[in-house]
């Protein structure tokens, strides 16, 4: 089913290089035929965006920093100048502090958490808001908004400490959002994407034996394929994904669903 996007904007939030998740969804959106527009955090990403930007062929690199409100509402200027109104948002960002991620849970420090949450969990709020209104109204499809979870949102997964804490508020975000953009029949949903050898999860201590780990139990028996992840992006912004709202949606070959395994 080649051109699921064919004729739709997407605006794609957190390309950081060619390993990233953002990065395997830009591609699969550039594939099925979508106009792209990516952003950028800093002056010091923009040349990598801008140059990932000619492989994906994107149409225009905004800079657009979550955590500063004023970016915020220059984005959606930016946007509204566009010729074309945005079928769908991926919220692909996420940040907690290293020494966060490195010590048990309780010994995190006040301010690593007001981070975490809001570089993780209320920029998806900022963006919904940002770009909502440039979406195509409800008799003409609406539109679609994406985030990225992940296990340790739900389950205690050793080293994930804050960053846990910020999905579990991502992900009840999502259903919120869900709730209250409906009406005009915006869908927003979340992909909780299985452990993926990325610039961020190499971040977490012990990262590689959790990929081990992750690879031995698992149903599929293998890690999580970014493709995968990039599909499942496409079916939830296209027309197949019309009736999914408010969801988590497991792309981690399986694993969620499996318990201790005996002999361990």
């Amino acid at each position: 089913m080649p051109d699921l996007l064919a004729g739709k904007t997407a605006l794609v939030l957190g390309v950081a290089n060619k390993w990233s998740l953002a990065y395997a969804i830009a591609q699969a959106f550039s594939r099925e035929g979508a106009h792209l527009i990516l952003t950028y955090q800093s002056e010091r990403q923009r040349l990598t965006v801008e140059d990932l930007a000619q492989d994906l062929k994107a149409q225009k690199v905004l800079p657009c920093d979550v955590s500063q409100d004023e970016q915020l509402t220059a984005l959606t200027a930016q946007l509204k100048e566009h010729a074309r109104p945005l079928d769908a948002v991926v919220h692909s960002i996420a940040f907690a502090q290293r020494e966060d991620l490195s010590r048990p849970f309780i010994e995190g420090s006040r301010e690593g958490f007001k981070l975490a949450l809001d570089v993780s969990a209320y920029s998806l709020v900022a963006v919904a808001r940002a770009t909502a209104g440039l979406m195509p109204p409800k008799s003409e499809g609406g539109g679609s908004i994406i985030t990225l979870s992940y296990l340790g949102a739900v389950r205690v997964v050793q080293n994930y400490n804050v960053m846990g804490v910020a999905k579990a508020a991502l992900e009840s975000t999502v259903r919120y959002l869900a709730s209250d953009l409906g009406p005009s029949n915006i869908r927003v949903n979340a992909i909780s994407a299985g452990a993926v050898k990325t610039a961020s999860f190499r971040g977490i201590k012990d990262s590689s034996k959790l990929l081990e780990g992750t690879q031995d139990i698992s149903p599929l028996r293998r890690n999580t394929d970014p493709a995968e992840v990039a599909d499942t992006a496409v079916f939830l912004a296209s027309h197949l994904g019309r009736g999914v709202t408010g969801n988590v949606i497991y792309v981690d070959a399986g694993f969620q669903i499996m318990g201790p395994s005996l002999g361990h």
